[in-house]
């Protein structure tokens, strides 16, 4: 008889979650151990609960799905992470694999392909949605520097380049120079303009 594979879910909706426990629960070689609805709880759960593999939404309170990646492939590198994600931002598939991430799949993906990615991933695979891998490529690498995501990021509250500055430990003169280039190579009118471009590509 063939092992279970222990699953954690990590989305902050409940109904998508209990839906995605629900359907991986028919499968017969696969067991949900573990659900959690924030990005900060992702580590301690996957390690509490022994898993195989942890499913991982993008966008959750207190870390993104491809933060929490990172840290439970530095801590936990037997976790295979597979991330599901209702973005079909390109830019993110990047972030994902860059993360340590297995597989990237759109979540509205049949439920078979996704049970199959779970069985794929764990047999040593990597799974990536076909159309997000095409867009991908057409869209090339992220221009913006490290440094540039964080004070983009960080500015997209409506920060001055003062708080900025402050919250960032960089002088006011080194945060409009980071914001500035940011823009230019973004092509945008203004900081809130380069926020909006950079998520809606996945960029930050």
């Amino acid at each position: 008889m063939s092992r279970t594979i222990k699953v954690l879910l990590a989305e902050d909706q409940s109904m998508v979650r209990e839906a995605l426990a629900a359907l991986l629960g028919l499968e017969p070689d696969i067991e949900v151990v573990a659900q959690v609805a924030r990005g900060d709880e992702v580590l301690a759960a996957a390690r509490a609960h022994d898993v195989d593999v942890a499913l991982l939404d993008i966008e959750m309170p207190g870390k993104t799905g491809i933060e929490a990646a990172a840290e439970v492939h530095k801590e936990l590198p037997g976790i295979k992470l597979l991330i599901l994600t209702t973005f079909g931002r390109p830019g993110y598939l990047r972030s994902a694999m860059e993360s340590g991430a297995d597989a990237f799949l759109v979540k509205d993906a049949p439920a078979a392909q996704l049970a199959a990615a779970v069985r794929k991933v764990l047999a040593g695979e990597r799974v990536i949605d076909p159309t997000l891998a095409a867009a991908a490529l057409a869209e090339g690498a992220n221009p913006l520097t490290d440094r540039e995501r964080e004070v983009l990021r960080a500015a997209a509250d409506g920060s001055t380049n003062a708080e900025l500055a402050t919250t960032l430990h960089l002088s006011q003169g080194t945060v409009r120079n980071y914001l500035s280039t940011a823009i230019q190579k973004l092509t945008a009118r203004n900081r809130a303009e380069a926020v909006r471009i950079a998520r809606e590509k996945g960029w930050l």
